[in-house]
């Protein structure tokens, strides 16, 4: 994500994911497998999908290292998402992922997933409102995202290719 200032755009990748976007999907993540939020942030996003009742691994380490759990549920750094995704292909590794309308159109995107019928799109009801995490560690709260999210699944199986969150 970023912001203009007068010196040009600043990235800001640590924005929290707030309960309410794992609520919205719960019926879509995969029953019995054990999910892997590798990107940890402030860790609540693991305590969220916990309380959900799903099996978490959610600990602060290195995401390139090794892949863990069964699925990927997660909302990766934006300005990492090409990295991230090539990665989780390249350990063909199943996920969901919250992510930015516009990726779909990069050319990365379309390298990694163009005519791969594994790929389904859940488009939320309403624009997801992140909460920042600023650099002292402390949380700006607000509720004006000026973007679309979807989450982009891949191998989860869904039974269209595209679902609306009701």
């Amino acid at each position: 994500m970023a912001a203009f200032t007068p010196q040009g755009f600043i990235k800001h990748d640590d924005y929290v994911t707030p309960a309410s976007a794992w609520e919205n999907i719960k019926k879509y993540i995969p029953k019995g497998e054990v999910i892997w939020e590798p990107f940890y942030c402030d860790g609540q996003s693991g305590k969220d999908l916990r309380a959900l009742g799903f099996t978490v691994i959610h600990e602060p380490v290195d995401f390139y290292k090794e892949p863990r759990g069964d699925v990927v549920v997660s909302n990766p750094p934006f300005s990492k998402t090409k990295e991230v995704l090539t990665q989780l292909v390249e350990w063909n590794k199943s996920f969901i992922l919250i992510l930015p309308a516009s990726k779909i159109t990069t050319q990365y995107f379309r390298a990694l997933f163009a005519g791969d019928t594994r790929l389904q799109i859940i488009i939320p009801k309403k624009r997801i409102q992140f909460t920042k995490k600023k650099k002292d560690g402390t949380l700006e709260r607000g509720g004006n995202c000026n973007f679309d999210c979807f989450y982009v699944c891949w191998q989860i199986g869904l039974s269209n290719s595209i679902t609306w969150v009701e």
